[in-house]
């Protein structure tokens, strides 16, 4: 019985050290991806030409993070500018000086489900990791 424990609990200890490393380095490619998404939307949405980030440029965000895996219908937007005012209207675009802030968010998902194997209690699946940036518009009307 004692050699049948243990072998159970060396098992689940084996599975979770070779796997661990993995899933981990999963968070922290998909946290990157979304920063580098944030960066890129505020560049060009908060530049000379634009003013605002638009549903198109939204769209097209989305299809960029499902090229590496995300599914698209689970990420979120959130837009807020300095000023109150609206950050997503092509007809009004953001003044220049004024600071347009984004947040994106993706689900974890089930990624640490393995932790469980040692006893650890795994982030919930439905919580969110998320990435923030805030860039100064350059819009001059």
């Amino acid at each position: 019985m004692k050699q049948i424990l243990l072998f159970v609990l060396f098992a689940a200890t084996l599975c979770w050290v070779m796997f661990s490393p993995i899933y981990k380095h999963v968070v922290i490619v998909r946290q990157a991806v979304l920063q580098q998404e944030v960066d890129y939307l505020l560049e060009v949405g908060a530049s000379g030409t634009y003013g605002y980030i638009s549903a198109a440029m939204e769209e097209q965000s989305r299809r960029r993070l499902a090229a590496f895996g995300l599914r698209g219908e689970a990420i979120q937007y959130r837009y807020a500018t300095t000023t109150g005012v609206n950050a997503t209207n092509p007809a009004a675009p953001v003044a220049r000086g004024v600071g347009i802030e984004l947040t994106v968010s993706y689900p974890y998902e089930n990624l640490f489900m393995i932790d469980s194997l040692i006893g650890v209690t795994p982030i919930d699946p439905e919580a969110r990791m998320r990435a923030y940036g805030m860039k100064m518009s350059e819009y001059v009307p």
